[in-house]
């Protein structure tokens, strides 16, 4: 068989495992920006503790692989759970590989909302308290919009990086489009061609979400200066 043919071939497996990496990555991205945000807002918290809670989680989850975590995610806390209640928990894979991605999507988040805040003129929380609101209104209703109008390029990025690291998802038994790919290779023997087409695969989901965001940052631009 040629490379095309077994391109062609291979080609409906993957687009069944990019359902599941497509799911996983949509879910764990809306997760892991509203944790990022409150994970963003503690990190400029005057209140120490938070600050500090804040602080270690996200440098924790940053100095630590992904596939790490979610092996901790996967096999570690069951048996923990184990340990405790001395009975079996089995984690099922999508629950542990959608935890694993939003904990950890949560942090990188975390640190774009707290540059995107920290971006506005701090005369701006200022002119708005003499307006007569509190602190969290002004957050709300005066920093936040503004600062997620500049903070859509990096969340851009955290999406399509997390995307991309559902490849390692198969470490767990997901057969998400890395591991259809995988299979195929073991029954085969062709590898060129399959991850060839894997990474075409990923090219173009990256390509449409990257022309979809700066599609979405352009129209928001525009309403801005109308």
């Amino acid at each position: 068989m040629s490379f095309l043919d077994h391109a062609l071939r291979v080609l409906p497996l993957l687009l069944e495992g990019l359902k599941l990496s497509i799911m996983v990555t949509v879910i764990s991205a809306i997760i892991g920006i509203f944790l990022g945000l409150f994970l963003g807002l503690g990190r400029l918290s005057k209140n120490s503790i938070i600050k500090w809670l804040a602080s270690v989680y996200v440098n924790f989850i940053r100095g630590t692989p992904l596939l790490v975590q979610l092996l901790i995610i996967y096999a570690g806390i069951p048996q923990i759970f184990m340990f405790i209640t001395n009975q079996p928990s089995p984690m099922s894979p999508i629950v542990a590989a959608i935890a694993a991605c939003s904990l950890n999507s949560a942090a990188y988040v975390a640190e774009i909302f707290r540059a995107g805040i920290q971006s506005i003129d701090n005369g701006q929380i200022e002119a708005a308290r003499s307006l007569g609101l509190t602190k969290n209104q002004a957050m709300a209703q005066v920093i936040l919009p503004q600062a997620f109008r500049r903070i859509i390029p990096p969340l851009g990025n955290e999406l399509i990086t997390l995307l991309k690291e559902t490849s390692i998802l198969s470490a767990i038994g997901l057969e998400e489009m890395m591991r259809k790919g995988q299979l195929y290779v073991a029954n085969t023997f062709q590898p060129f061609p399959v991850y060839i087409t894997v990474a075409l695969c990923y090219f173009v989901i990256v390509l449409i979400i990257s022309k979809g965001l700066s599609l979405l940052e352009r129209r928001l631009r525009i309403s801005v200066e109308d």
